[in-house]
């Protein structure tokens, strides 16, 4: 900065001394042009200066985070009451929306229900199984029964004491015990696997009905929508009668939250070379004029939607327009909780990169310019 300022006042006074003190050679267009040309070239030193180690950017805007206020119903519902006003400080948990919740109340009712026969037919299966055992247990007597007769008959026909007739008959009913033998043997099968039939210790049956009970009370709890987080909704359009649902599609209102505001402001990518998170920042807002903010770099974005190119079937024509490519500098600001810090606010930001540092002052001279000016500017009287 020294080197510069001497150089420069150097200059400046061999001017002066060449053509008006001395006059060793006469003062023309000609040589006006050239001391004009020279001294120019000489003031580029303090511009490359402070653009590469002072960057400077007016285009900065405050970023809020939104939420997207979308109603989770799965069916046509009415919006009954509005419970905020537009513009308005909202806790976080206070209701904001209120919207039909009958069918919803009568679909829990109808499951919960459901839930109560569900869980009733688990006694009635253990039930069926229990039966199913006796059914069992008779069938194997009346099969044990019919081969002892068969047995019987069998040594009676062969002392002639009895008819073939009726060892036949025996007979036929081993093959049908048999035959009952194995349907009780299947029934109880069927009747264990219904019965045992669980899913985390829970009959899959009952587990069903639970799941769908949650589902529904779900979607009766989102009948009421809540305030996300300490903030405000602004430009509020929703009214009562409006139908939300799945034949609606997108958000009905927008939250602005309170948390963690931050500048987001663009610079040329020649600027960035000595920018890096930590450094130190003075900001401008339009919102107060005369006054000067402390901040620091807390990231730059490293990339740009020019650098994109989407999936598609289209050849590139490669003319992305503006040939002077910006990035974005995200940046902190100290102190300002008791501020009102709109949403898109605008400014203006000096960074102080820490080298160079003896062109800083001429840096915060210019942006204190610019917060002063904005007491008159713009020019608007009427």
């Amino acid at each position: 900065m020294f080197l510069a300022v001497s150089i420069t006042l150097f200059y400046i006074i061999f001017v002066w001394l060449v053509f008006f003190k001395f006059k060793w050679l006469k003062f023309n267009i000609g040589w006006g042009i050239a001391s004009f040309w020279i001294g120019f070239h000489l003031l580029l030193v303090f511009v490359v200066a402070l653009r590469f180690f002072q960057p400077y950017s007016v285009d900065v805007r405050l970023i809020r985070h939104t939420i997207q206020l979308v109603p989770r119903l799965p069916e046509p519902t009415l919006l009954t009451d509005v419970l905020v006003e537009a513009n308005t400080q909202v806790a976080k948990g206070q209701p904001l929306f209120r919207f039909d919740d009958r069918i919803y109340r009568y679909r829990v009712a109808e499951e919960e229900a459901a839930l109560a026969s569900a869980e009733q037919n688990v006694l009635i299966l253990e039930a069926d199984v229990e039966a199913a055992e006796g059914a069992l247990d008779q069938a194997v007597a009346n099969l044990a029964f019919a081969e002892q007769q068969v047995a019987r008959y069998t040594d009676l026909v062969g002392e002639g004491g009895a008819r073939g007739e009726q060892l036949a008959q025996w007979r036929t009913e081993v093959t049908s015990g048999l035959a009952v033998l194995e349907q009780a043997q299947a029934n109880l099968r069927k009747a264990e696997l219904a019965y045992t039939s669980e899913i985390g210790g829970v009959n899959t049956k009952v587990a069903e009905i639970e799941a769908r009970l949650a589902q529904a009370e779900y979607y009766l709890a989102q009948t009421i929508m809540y305030a996300p987080e300490d903030g405000f909704i602004t430009n509020l359009q929703a009214r009562p009668g409006l139908v939300v649902g799945d034949r609606r599609i997108g958000a009905i209102a927008s939250w602005i939250g309170d948390a963690d505001p931050y500048l987001l402001a663009t610079f040329l990518q020649q600027r960035l070379n000595f920018i890096e998170p930590g450094q130190p920042v003075e900001v401008a807002l339009d919102l107060y004029p005369g006054r000067i903010f402390e901040g620091e770099v807390r990231d730059i974005w490293w990339a740009t939607g020019q650098g994109q190119l989407k999936p598609s079937g289209d050849i590139p024509n490669f003319r992305f327009g503006d040939p002077f490519r910006h990035f974005a500098v995200q940046i902190t600001v100290h102190e300002v909780e008791n501020l009102r810090l709109p949403i898109g606010a605008h400014g203006a930001v000096a960074i102080y990169t820490g080298q160079g540092q003896a062109f800083a002052p001429i840096r915060r001279i210019g942006i204190r310019l610019y917060s002063w000016a904005n007491w008159v500017f713009p020019l608007d009287f009427l």
